[in-house]
């Protein structure tokens, strides 16, 4: 396996194995539409590095769910048209292009939003403690997963290639998934694996009942939290089985309520000891991130079996150019 190989993704062909991962560069417009700063960053990034994928950073569902400002929405149908100039703009490049859909969930923050955050526990998110979070309802929780689906809808009507929906980096999903945030004792609990991702199975068949069944979607999954009580990379196993017989068609593998960095990991790939689990007991494509810098780096870990794709986030943001491998 190596970085020039095509791979499908379900049906769709993906011209090699390098991705753009989500990264939030919060230069949304005024009514938080894809503005054209955010068309011109991401056209560079599918012109000049010779990528196959770009996953966008995450477009907010809902107001109450907007992690920050600057943040983009998917949340209207009035965004489809600013969201077609951006998919237009990448395909015109010959590069596949998914949206990340997400809900903050506690790790909203009332300043930014101009409601009171939500989640599946009434528990202060690490990075958000003035404002109480409330937990939501068995009847707030089916709205949020119709959310997720009408965002899938809009981003197939703004001709994006597939969505993915992010459960990782401590925002609703991954709350949800995590023991460490999720205290619930209803259906929706940490009892059983099914509970925990019981959220995460309803929106994917809401958004299959949406979309149909050949649009991909993919997963971002917070594959650990490392912290003890937290979710463990044998959880995320079970989980991935699981998401995979539900549809899912890619699974993005990162850190859990840790975040996008590990403490004390600055290597290549230092989230491979979750993808190179999950790949071994998975039959869907498996994306890696984290720490990778360069070309030579993603073809090590493709030889070493880690993933089938390899995310390239920081080098890409801070120069287009930086791989220097021909289209």
């Amino acid at each position: 396996m190596n970085i020039d190989e095509p791979i499908l993704i379900r049906q769709l062909a993906i011209k090699n194995r390098l991705v753009l991962p989500p990264m939030a560069i919060a230069k949304a417009g005024a009514w938080d539409e894809v503005s054209n700063q955010a068309v011109e960053y991401y056209a560079e990034r599918a012109r000049l590095s010779g990528i196959g994928l770009i996953i966008t950073e995450h477009l907010y569902i809902h107001r109450q769910g907007k992690a920050h400002p600057g943040q983009m929405s998917i949340a209207t149908d009035e965004g489809i048209d600013s969201l077609k100039r951006l998919t237009d703009a990448i395909h015109r490049e010959d590069v596949k292009v998914f949206a990340q859909i997400s809900h903050a969930g506690t790790a909203a923050s009332s300043a930014v939003t101009g409601a009171v955050p939500v989640g599946p526990s009434a528990v202060f998110h690490p990075n958000q403690r003035k404002d109480l979070p409330e937990e939501l309802t068995k009847d707030q929780i089916q709205e949020i997963v119709g959310l997720f689906a009408e965002a899938a809808i809009r981003a197939k009507k703004a001709s994006f290639d597939g969505v993915e929906i992010h459960s990782a980096h401590g925002y609703l999903l991954n709350q949800f998934y995590s023991p460490l945030y999720n205290h619930r004792t209803d259906e929706y609990g940490c009892d059983t694996m099914e509970n925990r991702i019981r959220i995460h199975l309803e929106i994917i068949r809401a958004i299959r009942d949406a979309i149909g069944s050949e649009y991909p979607v993919a997963i971002r999954m917070g594959g650990c939290d490392y912290q003890d009580g937290g979710t463990s990379i044998a959880d995320t196993i079970e989980a991935s089985r699981i998401l995979e017989q539900s549809g899912v068609d890619l699974l993005d593998i990162t850190g859990g309520m840790n975040g996008f960095i590990r403490s004390g990991h600055t290597e290549a790939g230092y989230f491979k000891d979750i993808s190179t689990a999950v790949r071994n007991q998975v039959n869907i494509p498996v994306l890696l991130t984290g720490g990778v810098k360069s070309v030579d780096d993603a073809e090590a870990l493709l030889q070493e079996q880690c993933a089938d794709m390899i995310g390239i986030g920081r080098v890409l943001l801070k120069d287009p150019q930086a791989l220097h491998l021909s289209k």
